[in-house]
């Protein structure tokens, strides 16, 4: 008789996953090897290989492979070495075929129309689904690697306390964690282009998506009638055997995953390195621990919020990161905001300002390092003043061959030496 395994209750696990990008170390260009790395490991093409308690995976293309908890963590802290482990051992296997993992959201001059390469192994009947759908070539798709943060319910009280919660701390997270204002070799003008292209890669059957911002919810019943099932009919005479008509269809910023009884939080870029990137979890989780204790406001008031005035304050963030400017009151209010107007960057240092020195999930060293974030800004204000606003190609090499540097040694990129 198989032993039933009782869901995990608010903030008893973690699950993180991390996105990487394989490119050539001469050029930085996409090097599209994924399947070969996984090989290597398991002796035969794999979609996963598990390596302790981290695994790694394959995505839909192949420059790209992902790290991720093998299982949920117990806690956050012990997270960065242990990634950077298996980071430098994917990187001693690249080396022999010339390659290297380069962090960040987006590669800064890939041509997704040349240089796609679909996966083709186990589970590819998925990936060619979404091919045939949407066209699989473009940024949206085949260019952007981000931070999944799983966080877990027990029942429906918790999974609307926690949704709850998720959806209105969304919209300012990139001003935390954007690291893609290059597209095409230019600076767009946005601090997190991987969204603005996210947003946009499923525009065909626009209930995917929807505002990325999810709409409120108060149950699982719910959130599968509100949600899952316009979308499941939506796509259904394009995927008429069903191969995409499951929960992870769903591309809104944070998903509901209830065969594992976890919400995944999905706008988050990925940082130059692991500390940095689970800096901005253990933030975001220590945030989200008193929005869902009701420290400042009632879940009750924190749906009432329009999903259309979440999305604003969110799309200011993608465009102007840290600096966005927030005239919502009654948004500032539900985090106890003691002005009725603020940027971004000062919301957030006020929210790291509330979290007591002994929190668990937030050690001196992940506080170090996520007021440093707050303070310079993220990692795209960084990278843009680095390669400048005409981002010549010399200083957009230099710059993301430091970044690759920052990945193997562990260190913040502060700019160009």
């Amino acid at each position: 008789m198989t032993e039933t395994v009782s869901p995990l209750s608010l903030y008893a696990g973690y699950g993180i996953e991390l996105e990487y990008m394989i490119v050539d170390c001469d050029h930085l260009d996409v090097l599209p090897v994924t399947d070969r790395i996984l090989k290597k490991i398991a002796g035969e093409y794999t979609n996963e290989v598990e390596r302790g308690e981290v695994a790694w995976s394959n995505e839909l293309v192949l420059h790209v492979i992902e790290l991720k908890t093998n299982g949920p963590a117990a806690s956050l802290e012990k997270l960065p070495p242990l990634f950077l482990d298996n980071l430098n051992q994917i990187n001693t296997i690249v080396a022999d075929i010339n390659g290297c993992l380069m962090p960040t959201a987006m590669h800064p001059w890939m041509d997704p129309y040349r240089e796609t390469h679909l996966w083709t192994h186990e589970a590819s009947e998925i990936y060619d689904t979404y091919n045939r759908i949407f066209n699989c070539q473009g940024h949206g798709w085949s260019n952007l690697q981000s931070m999944h943060i799983n966080l877990p319910f027990a029942n429906d009280e918790e999974f609307a306390l926690l949704h709850a919660a998720i959806r209105i701390l969304m919209p300012i997270m990139p001003a935390l964690a954007a690291s893609s204002p290059i597209m095409d070799g230019e600076c767009t003008g946005l601090m997190d282009t991987r969204l603005e292209t996210y947003r946009r890669n499923a525009e065909r059957i626009p209930s995917i998506t929807g505002l990325v911002i999810p709409e409120p919810v108060s149950s699982r019943n719910e959130y599968i009638d509100k949600i899952l099932q316009p979308m499941y009919r939506d796509i259904a005479e394009h995927d008429p055997e069903k191969i995409l008509q499951h929960e992870w269809l769903n591309s809104r910023g944070a998903i509901a995953r209830f065969d594992r009884n976890t919400i995944e939080i999905r706008v988050l870029d990925t940082q130059e390195t692991p500390r940095a990137d689970i800096a901005i979890a253990a933030i975001i989780t220590s945030i989200l621990k008193k929005l869902t204790a009701l420290e400042w406001s009632g879940t009750e008031e924190q749906n009432h919020l329009a999903t259309e005035k979440l999305a604003d304050i969110f799309m200011a963030t993608v465009r102007n990161g840290e600096k966005a400017i927030i005239n919502n009151r009654d948004y500032l209010q539900l985090f106890g905001f003691p002005d009725c107007r603020g940027q971004v960057q000062e919301v957030w240092q006020y929210l790291l300002e509330t979290i007591p020195d002994n929190t668990p999930e937030l050690n001196p060293e992940l506080k170090k390092t996520i007021g440093s974030i707050i303070h310079t800004g993220p990692l795209a204000r960084r990278i843009k003043l680095a390669v400048g606003q005409n981002a010549k190609q010399s200083y957009l090499r230099e710059t993301y061959r430091q970044l690759c540097e920052c990945l193997v040694n562990n260190r913040l990129f502060e700019g160009l030496e």
